[in-house]
């Protein structure tokens, strides 16, 4: 299975599907739909580094968070991002999760912004696994 994701026709928000042969490159996916849907990110350069960490319960949970910390920094610090190096672990009481995300400080004038995000919901919300790998799909309000 090659990693990848795909836009869905929806009415008023942006749903994608992702899908990849291991949890890290589901969650791979997943943050470059979520980048995408804000910006062109093959002009993002990577001059900017931070690390995201998480635990939870459950690996839905844990996407489902990821994906909101990476929409809180864009609103909070202007970071976009495209390139994210990923290590889930599973622990006694769940997943932890670290990435190494890298991108830039929002410049509307580089980045050709598309729409902004202003959350990821749990409405239609899915993680699951799949022959070959996983699948994620996931309802980002705009």
């Amino acid at each position: 299975m090659k990693a990848h994701y795909t836009f869905i026709d929806h009415t008023a928000d942006v749903l994608f599907e992702a899908e990849a042969p291991t949890l890290e490159g589901l969650f791979e996916q997943c943050a470059l739909a979520l980048e995408e849907t804000q910006v062109d990110i093959s002009s993002i350069k990577g001059n900017q580094e931070i690390t995201i960490t998480g635990k939870n319960k459950t690996i839905d949970k844990l996407l489902f968070d990821f994906l909101d910390d990476l929409v809180f920094h864009k609103d909070a610090d202007l970071l976009i991002f495209n390139k994210f190096k990923i290590k889930i672990t599973e622990i006694t009481d769940g997943y932890e999760l670290e990435c190494k995300a890298k991108g830039d400080i929002l410049d509307h004038k580089k980045h050709g912004p598309k729409v902004d995000v202003k959350a990821i919901t749990m409405h239609m919300f899915e993680v699951k696994k799949i022959r070959g790998g996983w699948r994620a799909k996931v309802l980002i309000d705009i």
